[in-house]
């Protein structure tokens, strides 16, 4: 953002309207400075607005009460958006003291909206009859939120609600700060040749690159970033320096001082268990999954277990054949955590001819984006054109106008790939404005955020398979977005429930994995020469190799934050690493094995609360997603028109018009079985 002061500009957020290209955020005209003036503006008149409509004297209507609702808080909704982009994307100091300070301040708005009781009363009183079927759907997704929110509730307890949502938005925003200070304070630096020892040319350029954006030119630099700290530990042949990268990745949040993070769970845990008590369920998880696909705690534990023996099993096999490996070649220790990503890279080469440094060269980043953007056309019309000269809140950002096939402006995308200090760890999407039609034909402005590491000087960042497939995934949710057509806002883009949302998200990365895909955009990015189809054919052989590990260390993650959300030790005092180790005792962990997140640094869960207790939903999503590829196969087209026009109609461009049971069977024709999902991770028996 830009360095001049607020008092040298006019406050940006204080223009009725935005004239830039596609109403996008002046990013070059806001400053930190700007944000707490217009969150106290857009906060007094969304208040104003909604004791409008709480004393209206009219009899209450669904236009004068449900779609005023809908139509309030578009000034609170721009600054917001815009702000939460921004402290997650390219943060700094001056941010993090306005999130710090402006957290619990929004919780309590929200808390008061809807522990409103005269609001209460007009939403109770709409009627329903002559409403159309998405209004239908609207008044009902108003209701359950108000009941959920505690509006039934005596005075005392609204008033306890709205005490502990505010704390609880102070609480994760520490979480969130705590945990990019711990990533961004950690370097490894390589030192000498032999520290170097084993990573390919693209690893040692993508150090580099990291140690140059550090002050550190010259040398080499391993960070937290995942796309730098997952292909260390694959190729470095220093079990010393892998131990020392891998315990840094597992206990950030953890190293004690003011960055440590297990207080806050421990405090997060004991509100979330009092919230959920004070709104009649007996655990917070029990809450939280009543509005969901699952719609029970038991339900997603049934399908974890369901998952969690096979993959046992197979993770079994395989810790076997790393250690005989290890023994192979004279080594007199067992497999460590940080052992695995480098032996399993080395019996994939062995069993299937094939290493991540032949696969990289035909995976450039530009040309993953091409076959994300060329799938969307083949499978809905759409067209992206890069737009050079519109505003960005950093350098890297690319834009990108997308039209529909009659030339139709859909909405804006935003791409962000690559890691910086100022942006927080993992991938995303989330959107500056969402599709709607209640105040206008709104088109919406999506931004993808990813974290992948920079290639070396004039050298493009080239991808690694799994980054490229969390390129797809995250283009799978900008879709979702991009796609919606709704007309209430409350209904738009992933508003869905928490286990359908990845549904989009993990679909979408199948057409990676397809040789169509693959043979025309998997080329060389040196000579532009497709993949070789030996070295596709391999790849793509090697699909379920390493699947028992892929599949424990997410689904031991999932089945802590669920154990975390049912137990009743929060209430007495949570011993945060014992309760991790005790439920990862019962489930019978393998040692050689860490969570994917563990909870000291399980921004899902901890940084909010989108996942808590909702972790599952990416397996749950899985289940979803196996079946439904399945039906462009029973087409006998991966681009089959009609089942993509169905695709279109009630999942991507649906977004909440209807419950995910319907949406899914409207599509599909039935619900899924487990099956697809075993075959594809290669878990059936």
């Amino acid at each position: 953002m830009s360095a001049v002061t607020a008092e040298h500009a006019a406050d940006p957020f204080a223009e009725p309207v935005w004239t830039t290209p596609h109403a996008l955020p002046p990013f070059e005209r806001i400053t930190p400075a700007h944000f707490e003036p217009a969150f106290d503006r857009a906060l007094a008149r969304h208040v104003e607005e909604i004791d409008a409509i709480a004393g209206n004297p009219a009899p209450a209507s669904f236009a004068n009460t449900v779609e005023a609702l809908e139509l309030s808080g578009e000034a609170l909704r721009r600054v917001a958006s815009t702000f939460f982009n921004l402290t997650g994307s390219h943060t700094n100091p001056e941010l993090q003291a306005v999130e710090r300070a402006m957290a619990p301040r929004l919780a309590r708005h929200r808390s008061a909206l809807f522990l409103n009781p005269d609001l209460w009363a007009r939403v109770s009183a709409v009627g329903e009859d002559g409403l159309s079927g998405e209004q239908a759907r609207v008044l009902e997704r108003y209701r359950t939120l108000f009941r959920r929110a505690g509006a039934d509730l005596a005075p005392p307890a609204k008033e306890r609600l709205a005490a502990i949502a505010a704390r609880l938005a102070a609480l994760g925003t520490q979480f969130s700060q705590n945990l990019l200070a711990d990533e961004s304070a950690f370097t490894l630096v390589l030192e000498s040749e032999e520290d170097l020892a084993g990573l390919p040319p693209f690893l040692r350029a993508a150090a580099a690159r990291a140690a140059e954006e550090r002050g550190m030119p010259g040398r080499h630099v391993v960070t937290l970033s995942r796309s730098l700290i997952d292909p260390f530990l694959v190729f470095s042949t220093r079990r010393d320096l892998r131990e020392r990268a891998y315990t840094a990745w597992i206990r950030r949040g953890e190293n004690g001082g003011e960055t440590d993070n297990r207080a806050i769970i421990a405090e997060t845990m004991r509100l979330r268990a009092e919230r959920a008590r004070l709104l009649g369920y007996a655990t917070f998880a029990a809450f939280k999954l009543a509005d969901t696909m699952a719609g029970s705690p038991d339900a997603a534990l049934t399908l974890l277990r369901d998952v969690w023996a096979p993959a046992r099993r197979r993770a079994g096999e395989e810790r076997d054949r790393l250690q005989a490996m290890i023994r192979e070649e004279g080594g007199s220790f067992a497999l460590a955590p940080w052992d695995w990503r480098h032996y399993a890279e080395r019996l994939r080469r062995r069993e299937h001819a094939l290493d991540e440094g032949e696969i990289k060269p035909y995976l450039p980043l530009e040309g993953v984006i091409a076959a994300a953007f060329d799938t969307a056309q083949r499978l809905f019309g759409l067209s992206f054109s890069e737009l050079p000269e519109v505003p960005r809140y950093h350098p890297d950002v690319r834009a990108f106008a997308v039209s529909d096939r009659d030339g139709r402006t859909v909405g804006l995308f935003l791409g962000d790939y690559f890691a910086r200090p100022s942006k927080r760890s993992g991938a995303w999407m989330s959107a500056f404005r969402s599709q709607e039609r209640l105040s206008g034909e709104i088109t919406p402005i999506i931004v993808n955020v990813m974290n992948f590491a920079r290639g070396g000087e004039g050298e493009p960042s080239l991808l690694s398979f799994d980054d490229a497939r969390t390129l797809f995934h995250e283009f799978g949710h900008a879709l979702h977005g991009l796609l919606s057509n709704v007309t209430y806002p409350l209904l738009a883009g992933t508003a869905v429930a928490g286990d359908f949302v990845e549904l989009p998200s993990q679909l979408y990365e199948h057409w990676l994995e397809q040789p169509e895909v693959l043979r025309a955009h998997a080329r060389h990015y040196k000579t532009g020469a497709p993949m070789p189809e030996d070295l596709l054919q391999r790849l793509l052989g090697a699909r379920t190799f390493n699947q028992g590990f892929a599949t424990i260390e997410y689904a031991a993650s999932a089945i802590v934050d669920l154990d975390l959300h049912l137990s009743g030790e929060a209430e007495a005092g949570l011993d945060v690493p014992a309760f991790e180790a005790e439920s990862l005792r019962r489930i019978g962990m393998p040692s050689e094995i860490a969570m994917r997140h563990r909870s000291p640094h399980f921004a899902h869960i901890f940084a909010g609360e989108g996942y808590a207790a909702g972790y599952y939903s990416y397996l749950w999503s899985e289940v979803l997603d196996a079946d439904a590829f399945d039906a462009f196969r029973e087409a006998g087209d991966i681009f089959d028109p009609d089942t993509a026009a169905r695709l279109r109609e009630y999942v991507y461009g649906a977004g909440n018009l209807r419950d995910a049971r319907a949406a899914y069977t409207a599509f599909r024709g039935r619900l899924p079985s487990i099956a697809p999902l075993l075959r594809k991770r290669g878990l059936a028996a």
